[in-house]
């Protein structure tokens, strides 16, 4: 999730950021080589809904009303035989994501299956496919439409996009478990994105193949039989001085004001008019110089669209970019924040089985702490490593999972450090591992608190 560092906020600032642990379902891709031969028209006759609900399904997204497709259901007899396919798909497309593909792919999907299955996301975002497409669905299983019942049952979501792409539906998802609309409709990835660490995670590649026609069957296919897995959600509150100027990410919602009262004491003056966002994170979460990397880097490619023009593009530009925000060069005079986040933050974490909060020292010369939720981050690294069971005895750490309902916090110093850490050749910083987090940022500029519950509550 792109997230602005502590030098985008403005005077005073708190930002509360509460997250609680959920999780979401999905696919795993299954191995498939290369050669395996996929027979289309039975990939077809698998992922393919009935007509009258596709239809259906349409009609009421176009007119954002559940019911507007009632009037198919008044079907031939030919209609009332049909069957619900075995895995039903629905695949979500990202046109800005993989170099400008998503055209191309589109219409390559739309063959393989029908066109109403096929959603360009600037189109139809996936919050109204699920409130009125999946909605019509429902709807029709509550007149007894058995069809309509097993489709709904059985649908699987693909992604055709980076990261952010797939965090956007599968925040929009976690809202059919708080309306208790189950089953949670499990996700797979075909990786259009920069990093695609989420797709990376589970199966589904690190980069869009450049044979794409038959790889999308292969994948399609991997999508119709592949495992179910469980990834942990997290959810950010955060608060800041009323009149802040910040640009918040598509994954940042307005909220209204909540209070921060667990025990600890801030120092500094808190402001009474705030203002608040929430927002979901599945990947990873920063602060400090790798957000700020981050932000800076999305808005210059919404600005300059035409510099986005793939994956290895974005990389070298994201790398010399990185160059020029004082990563690798920070004058001795530079504010106390560009040197260190020791000098301006204070870090609280409950740990693994410890009901307590306890104060974490930030390690002298951090200059970026991350929140890791998967073994991928930053195209495929895995900066927590591959710890031993005596230092993970020693450090009181468990193993890393996905699914564990903990966080691996650890910190990158400088641009050298990041680089090596980067290139695999050390670790990064390990700080902690925890299920409840809660950081005070305090240089007159701003303060930030972050907590996080794990609820166990499944997708």
């Amino acid at each position: 999730m792109d997230s602005p560092s502590s030098s985008t906020t403005g005077d005073t600032s708190k930002v509360p950021i509460k997250s609680s642990s959920s999780i979401v379902e999905s696919l795993r891709g299954c191995g498939i080589s290369s050669g395996t031969h996929v027979d289309k028209e039975e990939l077809r006759k698998n992922l393919t809904m009935p007509k009258y609900l596709r239809f259906a399904m349409r009609d009421s997204i176009m007119f954002k009303d559940p019911t507007a497709g009632e009037n198919l259901c008044i079907r031939s007899k030919d209609d009332h035989k049909a069957v619900a396919p075995s895995t039903p798909m629905i695949v979500f497309i990202n046109p800005r994501s993989g170099g400008r593909h998503g055209p191309f792919l589109k219409e390559r999907l739309q063959h393989l299956m029908s066109e109403e299955q096929v959603l360009d996301m600037l189109d139809v975002k996936p919050h109204e496919f699920l409130q009125y497409g999946l909605g019509c669905l429902e709807m029709l299983t509550g007149l007894g439409d058995s069809c309509a019942k097993e489709t709904r049952k059985r649908i699987r979501i693909m992604v055709a996009g980076g990261d952010g792409s797939v965090g956007w539906v599968l925040g929009c998802l976690t809202k059919l478990h708080e309306q208790g609309r189950e089953p949670i409709p499990p996700v797979g990835i075909i990786p259009l994105g920069t990093g695609n660490d989420l797709s990376r995670s589970f199966g589904w590649g690190g980069s869009f193949p450049f044979s794409w026609k038959a790889a999308i069957k292969r994948t399609l296919y991997k999508a119709s039989i592949g495992p179910i897995c469980r990834l942990d959600s997290w959810r950010l509150s955060l608060s800041m001085p009323e009149g802040t100027i910040i640009e918040p990410p598509h994954s940042l919602k307005h909220t209204i004001e909540f209070t921060l009262d667990e025990g600890l004491e801030f120092e500094g003056e808190l402001s009474e008019n705030v203002i608040c966002y929430e927002g979901v994170f599945y990947n990873y979460f920063s602060i400090g110089m790798d957000a700020q990397v981050a932000y800076g880097f999305h808005h210059l490619r919404n600005e300059k669209p035409y510099l986005a023009q793939g994956p290895i593009t974005n990389k070298i530009i994201y790398s010399g970019y990185s160059c020029t925000q004082g990563w690798f060069f920070t004058p001795c005079t530079s504010d106390p924040g560009f040197r260190g986040l020791k000098n301006i933050l204070r870090m609280h974490v409950k740990k693994f089985n410890c009901p307590e909060w306890e104060q974490v020292p930030v390690p002298t010369s951090v200059r970026a702490i991350v929140a890791l939720n998967l073994h991928s981050y930053g195209s495929g690294r895995n900066p927590w490593g591959n710890l031993t069971p005596e230092y993970l005895e020693k450090r009181g750490f468990v193993e890393a999972q996905v699914d564990d309902g903990l966080l691996e916090i650890f910190g990158l110093k400088q641009g050298w450090h990041a680089s090596f850490v980067m290139s695999e050749l050390i670790s990064a910083k390990h700080i902690a591992q925890l299920f409840d987090w809660k950081s005070e940022v305090v240089n007159g500029k701003m303060h930030l608190c972050k907590w996080m519950e794990n609820r166990g509550n499944n997708q």
